[in-house]
């Protein structure tokens, strides 16, 4: 049998130890070992990369831990505004949506631009136009209210401020959940989901759905998806940096990433982290933050699980 591997994150930031409650924590961690089984075990049935990145994504947005799906946070119009993208490293294609609303599983919509349409990237009315000819399942507003995310948003409702996920002054933390995989046919898969800014305006859309910029795969090198300071995750092209590193430099997987988190994205004033595999099945999870939501499980191995440094 071929070494297959996987890994999630649902998002990094000031994650302190000690600052969550007990119960808190065991929630959290329940959560990425529910995703990462979902996901392994499609891998170990010789499913594809793709079914399984998608697959582990799909728990975790329908958990409302993380700022992804029901765990989305408010925009400054009250609403939810969600983005998502996932990419097959074997022919490199991928389906990304934007602005989207409503939308039980928005990784399931990108999934459904990748293989039923023309394009790589839906985005407001036409995804979600789109979103009803593909039967994606919908649902009402009330779904996604979560009492914390009402409260986080109340505390800067008609301001012009703007928190990544859930923070407090500088203890904020970045909600993106994704996955990156590798199955038994040799091919690399990645897939990020979100739900933004709480209090966002102006129709803001983040890296997450950004082929190159928070999610990328390329059978030839490797599998990103990336979790951070959205806009300067932009301006790095960080998920495709890494994977120009081992390609056109010959780095390693691990030298690429930590590179990229570690040097580049920091010299520009951002931060945050990835994960990353590559067509070997190693895995890498830096990030230059306080914690990261992470867990990982290569074949023959024991599943870890982890927030903090």
């Amino acid at each position: 049998m071929n070494k297959f591997s996987i890994a999630i994150h649902g998002g990094a930031g000031t994650l302190v130890k000690g600052m969550m409650t007990t119960s808190k924590e065991a929630a959290y961690k329940a959560s990425l070992e529910a995703s990462i089984n979902a996901g392994y075990e499609i891998l170990q049935n010789g499913g594809s990369a793709v079914d399984a990145v998608e697959k582990a994504v799909t728990v975790l947005e329908d958990s409302p831990l993380f700022n992804a799906g029901k765990g989305s946070v408010f925009t400054a119009d009250g609403a939810h505004e969600m983005d998502a993208s996932i990419m097959d490293g074997s022919n490199k294609e991928a389906g990304a949506v934007g602005l989207i609303s409503g939308i039980k599983n928005p990784i399931q919509l990108a999934r459904k631009v990748m293989d039923n349409s023309e394009h790589v990237f839906l985005g407001g009315d036409g995804a979600m136009e789109f979103a009803k000819s593909q039967n994606v399942k919908t649902v009402d507003e009330a779904y996604f209210f979560d009492q914390l995310r009402y409260d986080q948003w109340q505390e800067i409702k008609d301001t012009d401020s703007f928190q990544l996920d859930h923070s407090k002054s500088k203890d904020h933390k970045f909600g993106t959940v994704g996955a990156v995989a590798l199955d038994q046919n040799g091919n690399v898969a990645a897939a990020t989901s979100t739900g933004g800014m709480t209090n966002k305006r102006f129709g803001r859309i983040g890296d997450s759905p950004m082929i190159g910029s928070g999610n990328y795969a390329n059978n030839k090198t490797c599998a990103v998806s990336c979790t951070g300071s959205g806009e300067f995750f932009i301006r790095g092209v960080v998920a495709y940096e890494v994977s120009a590193l081992i390609e056109f430099k010959g780095c390693t997987l691990e030298e690429a990433a930590n590179e990229v988190i570690n040097k580049r994205i920091l010299e520009i004033g951002g931060d945050g982290g990835l994960i990353a595999v590559d067509s070997e099945g190693n895995i890498t999870m830096p990030f230059n933050t306080e914690g990261m939501y992470r867990a990982q499980h290569i074949s023959g191995q024991e599943t870890q699980v982890a927030i903090y440094k």
